[in-house]
């Protein structure tokens, strides 16, 4: 392989496909919890679970895999310089999209953590939707390379 990794290049990019895996787990599931924990009382057991669940998940799978992912990513990028194609401003475009939800993601998730959330279960179906959609568009872009 080319560019500046050299044989490295395929590592790399088996390193990001991993870490997209693993964040990408984490964001279809993080709303699927959010989902259940709506369902059960503030301040219950369950609850207290529910949020230990979601604290842990964020923290030590979606966010390490999240920073891999970009890491990983960046590099390839670099490598291949792509940053001067339609499809890769389309897909920058979607994971800065991804990486908000992220965020967002995650303010929620403290409001669940001091019994504050205010958003019902339906609303956490729908949201659990967005990543998915994202995705979707956005392996389209790095495969098919549309523009």
């Amino acid at each position: 392989m080319g560019g500046f990794l050299g044989e490295g290049y395929l590592w790399i990019k088996a390193l990001h496909i991993i870490s997209v895996i693993s964040w990408m787990a984490g964001l279809l599931y993080l709303p699927r919890i959010f989902v259940y924990h709506t369902q059960v009382p503030v301040g219950s057991e369950r609850s207290e679970i529910f949020k230990v669940m979601e604290r842990k998940l964020f923290r030590f799978i979606m966010n390490p895999a999240m920073m891999a992912s970009w890491l990983f990513g960046i590099l390839l990028v670099l490598n291949i310089e792509a940053y001067s194609d339609g499809w890769f401003h389309g897909k920058l475009t979607l994971l800065i999209a991804l990486t908000v939800f992220h965020e967002i993601a995650g303010k929620w998730m403290k409001a669940f953590q001091v019994d504050k959330n205010t958003r019902s279960e339906r609303f956490y179906r729908y949201a659990n939707e967005i990543p998915t959609v994202l995705m979707i568009v956005i392996v389209i872009f790095a495969v098919v390379k549309p523009f």
